[in-house]
């Protein structure tokens, strides 16, 4: 009998299903989207029943694709979008308001108010974090500020709350389990990184009762199964991790000094730094990649918040292209932007500038743009702010890196690939397998239940990769270089 691992990947724009063999090739994959909601300016809301329903529809799918054939699912493994809350009610199971989405400013006026009040230095001290309205606690402290009687319930023990993975973990179980990771509960603001806890000092900062979380597991064992009622079966669910920490497991990146960058939604580059949480002096995250039997693994982190949903932006607001697939092919009839510069800021600008006020700008537009222009320059955009953040890691750990490790949906783009090896002068190594982040989650399920043996096993799982080799840095590369950085210039408030 063929045996499984079914990977959730539950992102910010869609849910993904994959079935993952014994030798870690995908064998289905079911996708669907579902709403964005922006009921104010800066405020970004999914409908948390429609991401459950999304999820369960796309399992469904795949697993019937092994119809007829002698198959047993060995494990479920979930990985996903981080920093986004649910708050829901412990008795119905049921959302007291939209899930509140990591891409969200609706905070960022209490986050300055927390800096100004001299929180900074505690909060990166325990959490590894900068303040921002990215994280969850000031997210959760909103709903609970906010939704009628929400904070009297609260403190009643009648709420939960939690990130997508606990979410979903809730719903599979039948509400027996709620339970999280580490690498999640690193992205909240309230977990410490030192002590592996909720910290109480700063629940009490965040008025977040504990009794709403999840408990904190590794990200690598059996935390419960799912309802007989859903798959027919009980199923174990045995690994979890937030995305990106899920992309640099699954890119292999188990050795200090490993780098990948995930081109999703937003663009992900983490830096694994061992057991050790090294605070950054560059205006980078320390967070925990993930945590296998007692041993705790860190990594340093960048965020940019708009990488590949600027090319959904030319599609759907702009109409440029009628498919996202499509913007290479326009980028690339232009041998270059002709001095336009695209800053995506349109939720602010994430690490190294933390600005959450910058705002998007298109610069060095002529009479002689053409959309090709704009489309190239969206692109350039992507391998810029990496470029900023693989610099700012550089930095921090004094290290020259040998090379990059990508994946994710905007990595398939040749054109992008390319443009970010000549712009790092660095090789970018590309997977045949660009499905990182999910294999990630069905690795550390794997594990658990013995569905792999060891780290080591999953390593030699390796495929072939193409290598996007540097080309010799040019006089205009330096040019583009100098352009984008006046162009940040132009983009920041402070």
């Amino acid at each position: 009998m063929k045996r499984y691992l079914l990977a959730l990947d539950q992102g910010t724009t869609s849910s993904r299903a994959l079935l993952v063999a014994q030798d870690a090739t995908v064998r289905a994959i079911a996708q669907a989207e579902f709403k964005q909601n922006f009921p104010k300016n800066g405020w970004v809301e999914h409908d948390a029943n429609e991401i459950w329903n999304s999820q369960l529809k796309v399992a469904k799918e795949v697993l019937e694709q092994l119809s007829g054939e002698e198959a047993e699912i060995d494990a479920i493994g979930i990985t996903n979008q981080r920093e986004t809350v649910v708050v829901w009610d412990a008795q119905t199971a049921e959302p007291i308001h939209n899930a509140i989405v990591w891409q969200d400013k609706r905070t960022t006026e209490r986050c300055e108010a927390l800096k100004a009040e001299g929180k900074t230095d505690l909060i990166r001290s325990k959490t590894g974090l900068v303040i921002d309205a990215y994280f969850s606690a000031t997210k959760i402290e909103w709903i609970l500020d906010h939704v009628e009687g929400a904070r009297e319930k609260a403190e009643a023990g009648k709420l939960k709350a939690g990130t997508i993975d606990s979410w979903l973990i809730y719903k599979l179980t039948g509400g027996k389990t709620h339970v999280t990771d580490v690498s999640n509960a690193s992205r909240t603001l309230i977990f410490n990184i030192n002590t592996l806890e909720w910290d109480q000092e700063l629940l009490a900062l965040f008025r977040i009762p504990a009794s709403m979380l999840p408990k904190v597991a590794s990200s690598s064992e059996v935390y419960g199964h799912t309802a007989e009622t859903i798959f027919g079966k009980a199923i174990p669910i045995a690994g979890i991790a937030g995305d990106q920490q899920s992309a640099l497991f699954g890119q292999h990146c188990t050795e200090v000094g490993m780098v990948k960058n995930t081109y999703g939604t937003g663009c992900f580059m983490l830096m694994n730094i061992g057991d050790k949480p090294v605070l950054s002096q560059a205006n980078l995250l320390t967070t925990i990649a993930w945590k296998i039997g007692d041993k705790v693994t860190y990594a340093l982190e960048g965020s940019v918040f708009m990488a590949g949903a600027v090319v959904q932006w030319l599609r759907d607001s702009l109409g440029f292209i009628e498919a996202s697939s499509e913007v290479e092919a326009l980028a690339a009839s232009v041998p270059n932007s002709e001095g336009v510069y695209f800053v995506p800021a349109f939720v602010g600008l994430g690490a190294p500038y933390w600005d959450p006020y910058a705002r998007g700008q298109i610069t060095g537009l002529t009479r002689g743009t053409t959309k090709a222009h704009i489309a190239r320059a969206a692109l350039d955009a992507i391998a810029f702010q990496t470029m900023d953040i693989l610099n700012a890691m550089q930095k921090d750990t004094g290290n020259q890196i040998k090379a990059l490790k990508v994946d994710g949906g905007a990595s398939n783009n040749n054109l992008l690939m390319q443009f970010q090896a000549d712009i790092l002068q660095t090789p970018v190594i590309r997977p045949s397998e660009v499905e990182s982040t999910a294999l990630g989650a069905a690795y550390l399920a794997g594990l658990a239940t013995g569905f792999f043996h060891s780290i080591e096993q999953i390593k030699n799982l390796q495929t072939e990769a193409r290598i996007f080799s540097p080309n010799t840095m040019s006089t205009d590369l330096e040019t583009a270089k100098k352009g984008w950085h006046k162009a940040i210039q132009f983009a920041l408030t402070k």
